[in-house]
C-alpha cells in the first residue's frame, strides 16, 4: 500500500506526522508492503503549517490515479465557533498565520485540491482517509454527502450540515473512506489502516514500538443497523 499524505497551507503537523510515522514503521515491519510520502496539490514545495510556522516539504504532487491511500489532515489555528461553516470564497487573500481553523479549511477549496480529491474518491483503487478537520475539507468539497465519517468533536455538527452521517467515534470505516476524530486519532487511524490493509501482527508490532495503546471506538459501516436504544 502506498500512502500519500496531503499538505496544504496551515495544516496541523500532528495530523500529518502521527500517521506518517505509523505507516512508515508499518512499511519497515512488513518488509516494504507500505510506503508513504508527503504531497501537495501544487507539487514539490515547502508547506508552512498552522503551528508556529513549522515547515514540512512535499516531495511530489498528489496523484489521485495512484492506487493506495490518500490521507487529508486538518488545520491548526484559532478555534472558530462550533458548527461555523466557512465561506468558500474565504481563500481569496494570502494565507497568514493564526487564522481561524474554519477559514484555513475553507481556503483549500480555492486550490486544485478538491478536483484532485474528487478524482481520488472516484478511483476504485484508492482509499481516502482523513484526520480531524480533513473530513471537513472533504465534506465542504461536496464529497461526503450520504457517507459515514467522523472529525474533531467540535466539527461534528458541521459534518451533519453538509449531509454527512456524522459518527461520534475514534475511527470510522466506511469502506473506501476511513476517518479519524481529533488530532491524536491520527495514531489510531494509522494503526487501524495497517491492521486492515497489512494485518494485525504488523499493526501490533508498530503499536508496541510506539508504546501507544489504541483507544476509543472503531465504527464500521457493516452489519444490521441497531434498533432504537
Amino acid at each position: 500500500m502506498h500512502a500519500q499524505i496531503v499538505l496544504f497551507d496551515g495544516f496541523d503537523p500532528l495530523d500529518v506526522i502521527a500517521p506518517y510515522e505509523v505507516l512508515y514503521a508499518g512499511g519497515t515491519a512488513s518488509g516494504g508492503a507500505v510506503s508513504v510520502e508527503l504531497v501537495s496539490a501544487e507539487g514539490p514545495r515547502e508547506v508552512v503549517s498552522g503551528t508556529g510556522g513549522l515547515v514540512l516539504r512535499a516531495t511530489a504532487a498528489l496523484d489521485p490515479g495512484r492506487a493506495g491511500l490518500i490521507l487529508v489532515p486538518g488545520a491548526s489555528g484559532r478555534v472558530g465557533e462550533p458548527g461555523e461553516v466557512p465561506d468558500h470564497d474565504a481563500g481569496a487573500g494570502a494565507w497568514q498565520q493564526d487564522e481561524f481553523i474554519p477559514v484555513l479549511l475553507g481556503r483549500t477549496l480555492t486550490t486544485e485540491l478538491p478536483t484532485m480529491l474528487t478524482a481520488a474518491m472516484e478511483n476504485p483503487q484508492v482509499t481516502v482517509g482523513a484526520v480531524c478537520g480533513g473530513s471537513l475539507v472533504l465534506a465542504m468539497a461536496g464529497l461526503l454527502e450520504g457517507r459515514h465519517a467522523t472529525t474533531h468533536h467540535m466539527g461534528l455538527d458541521m459534518l451533519d450540515a453538509t449531509g454527512v452521517h456524522a459518527v461520534s467515534a475514534r475511527v470510522v470505516d466506511d469502506g473506501d473512506l476511513v476517518t479519524g476524530a481529533g488530532v491524536t486519532s491520527g495514531l489510531d487511524l494509522g494503526l487501524y489502516l495497517l491492521e486492515r490493509e497489512v494485518g494485525p501482527q504488523i499493526a501490533h508490532a508498530v503499536e508496541e514500538l510506539f508504546a501507544h495503546e489504541r483507544r476509543g471506538t472503531v465504527w464500521c459501516n457493516r452489519g444490521p443497523a441497531p434498533a432504537g436504544v
